[in-house]
């Protein structure tokens, strides 16, 4: 139902827009006549990459990119429809998918700085589904007046601001196998021993924000170079965020196989330390800043509702 209420209001607009700009062609080239709202459909080529509580560069963690590993970035792509006004600004449905990772064992080579995160040895990984409904908008043509005797830009930078619905699905390997997170409760969530921690959502809201350029290749094709980071409201796309708990109550919830699991997941320690102890509120992830996304990505768009002129 979420994702619907995203979308319907976007597709109502696109209709209106549709029926009311109908026909009201004015000037844009030699060959074609523009229409104030025109339509944009494509795809996208990119990467993807995160900033969690896990992996980073030497020292105790920075902020933003100055923590940021390009080593584990991925490939991601999306599909969108737009909904562009005079090329000013822009209403926009995207569907991207990709994937995100983190691993503490990139910090081996400074693990004597890195104050336990590379003892700390955990990883995950997490397929990403996103549906976004953005604004865009661009100075060059909000803030200029253009005229059919003027020269129109073939470049326009823009930005983007919007809200996203997100899916994902943090993952662990252990034994060659890929074991999900979220249910093995791993920093105590859902458990009555642990009242404040409660299991996190695999569906999110995000605020995405980002900035731009588009090329106007001809007067059918849109090409565009775009980056999106994405501002989260849950610590937990790595599942990762405050403090170990005592592994005993994991007896109290949990039989068999997810036992086994909870108890070889929650704290990955001993695999570079048999010895090692860990105690119930050691620090095992930093709660005071969320986790975050972000794209980049070359887009092909077609553009539709301009009309050619007819020669005679």
């Amino acid at each position: 139902m979420k994702k619907l209420h995203l979308i319907a209001p976007l597709l109502f607009l696109f209709t209106f827009s549709a029926r009311t700009t109908h026909a009201q062609y004015y000037f844009y080239d030699n060959n074609y006549y523009d229409n104030p709202m025109v339509f944009e459909l494509g795809g996208s080529i990119g990467i993807m990459n995160c900033l969690t509580d896990l992996g980073g560069k030497k020292g105790i963690g920075k902020k933003f990119i100055k923590d940021l590993n390009f080593g584990n970035t991925q490939l991601a792509g999306s599909v969108y429809l737009s909904a562009i006004y005079k090329n000013a600004v822009a209403l926009r449905l995207e569907g991207t998918f990709g994937q995100v990772q983190a691993y503490d064992s990139i910090l081996r080579k400074v693990k004597t700085s890195t104050y336990g995160r590379y003892e700390r040895n955990l990883s995950f990984r997490s397929n990403i589904t996103e549906f976004m409904a953005v604004a865009e908008f661009h100075p060059l043509y909000i803030f200029k007046k253009y005229d059919e005797n003027d020269q129109l830009p073939r470049f326009s930078p823009y930005a983007v601001a919007g809200v996203g619905f997100f899916s994902f699905n943090p993952q662990a390997k252990l034994q060659n196998r890929w074991v999900d997170l979220q249910p093995l409760s791993t920093e105590g969530q859902g458990f009555a021993e642990y009242p404040n921690r409660k299991q996190y959502s695999l569906h999110q809201i995000s605020i995405p924000v980002g900035v731009g350029v588009k090329y106007e290749l001809s007067p059918m094709i849109n090409l565009r170079a775009e980056c999106v980071y994405r501002i989260l409201s849950t610590d937990y796309l790595d599942d990762v965020s405050t403090t170990y708990i005592d592994p005993t109550v994991y007896s109290n919830y949990f039989t068999g196989t997810k036992l086994t699991n909870a108890l070889l997941l929650n704290d990955r320690q001993y695999e570079l330390d048999p010895t090692h102890i860990t105690s119930d509120g050691d620090q095992r992830g930093n709660s005071k800043n969320n986790d975050a996304y972000f794209t980049f990505n070359l887009k092909v768009g077609l553009i539709f509702g301009r009309e050619r002129i007819r020669r005679h």
